[in-house]
């Protein structure tokens, strides 16, 4: 077993000596836990096969569950991947470095260990600049998926990264709290029409603004468990609490009262109830552990505290957690496929 070492990093002026003893373990095929922008992501080098398969041995991931490579330069690019189409450029330029990860049909220099066997590679370019200083030190491309226990809700803190990764990896970069707090949007562009495989931070909207039609896939969305995701890792449990989890869903009011009558049976029946509300709702709720997520007016905020909010519950012990849902405007298709994801697909519906 090895001890693991949690160092503070600044992000505005990152300590280049831990910088690159970090890049040093990449290098020579270890783990590092870093910040991004999106959440904290657990690195090895991309172009190492062995060390791909440390990162899925962390984090006991599915090995069919492609990861993300991460690069600190658009001309790393060609390296990586057999074409580079004009819409990659426009939305280079429209969203890297950010929390934007485009699917391109690969070269041979990333293999099958990191592109969970297919023959596409998934890429993004971070903008938080301890993990593009990081990237630059470990060889220009690392592997990155969330740096938590597979299925866990992923990390925004540091703090989480080593209670679910302790003594499995060297080293865990400290760099506070993260910006956004939820993982990058995918867009699939081997496809005739760009496809969305998991919303983001950057929207649907936002990319068609840059390149024109793009779709969603179905399957990332539904509540029908026999419509499958296109991406093999969404079609795994994720982001889930240790309580089960049900989302209520309808108008404010119904559903207020609906989770105070579910919990209240509940703790009738001896069971440990955690409520999610917001700012608006939270005085409303008579019964249980009841944590706000936020201002309903203030989206990115929600996003923002979601996984912090589930791991929440965790350190309570809850047995059974209701959730209201989120149709926001701008982020609640990236808000609510986590929860659904989390929630295993279990919605009330409240007429």
């Amino acid at each position: 077993m090895q001890r693991t070492v949690v160092k503070k990093v600044r992000e505005k002026e990152p300590d280049m000596e831990v910088i690159r003893q970090a890049g040093q373990i990449i290098r020579s095929g270890g783990l590092v836990a870093f910040p991004t922008e999106t959440v904290y992501g657990l690195g090895a080098d991309a172009l190492q096969p062995e060390a791909s398969k440390k990162i899925y041995e962390a984090k006991g991931r599915p090995s069919d569950n492609p990861l993300i490579v991460h690069i600190c330069c658009f001309e790393d690019l060609k390296h990586i991947v057999t074409t580079i189409p004009k819409a990659v450029r426009l939305l280079a330029d429209a969203f890297w470095p950010g929390p934007l990860t485009m699917i391109l049909p690969k070269s041979n220099k990333i293999p099958y260990e990191t592109s969970g066997g297919l023959d596409t590679v998934a890429v993004r370019m971070p903008s938080n600049k301890i993990a593009l200083a990081l990237i630059q030190e470990g060889g220009g491309y690392i592997a990155a998926p969330s740096a938590n226990t597979s299925g866990k809700p992923s990390p925004t803190v540091a703090d989480h990264v080593y209670v679910d990764l302790k003594n499995k990896i060297p080293l865990i970069l400290d760099g506070g709290a993260v910006g956004i707090g939820i993982e990058s949007t995918i867009l699939d562009l081997t496809e005739e029409v760009p496809v969305v495989l998991r919303p983001g931070f950057i929207t649907l909207e936002m990319l068609s603004e840059v390149i024109g039609e793009v779709r969603i896939d179905p399957g990332i969305m539904s509540v029908d468990t026999n419509i499958k995701p296109k991406a093999p890792g969404m079609k795994y449990r994720h982001y889930a609490p240790c309580a089960e989890l049900v989302l209520v869903e309808g108008v404010q009011e119904k559903v207020v009262a609906r989770i105070n009558e579910l919990a209240r049976k509940q703790i009738k029946e001896g069971k440990k109830v955690g409520i999610i509300g917001t700012q608006e709702t939270a005085g409303c709720y008579e019964y249980g552990f009841v944590v706000s997520i936020g201002n309903r007016q203030e989206e990115e905020m929600i996003a923002h505290n979601l996984y912090k909010t589930l791991r929440k519950f965790d350190e309570s012990e809850t047995d059974i957690i209701y959730s209201e849902s989120f149709a926001t405007p701008r982020m609640g298709q990236a808000i609510m496929n986590r929860l659904l994801k989390a929630a295993g697909h279990q919605v009330i519906r409240v007429s």
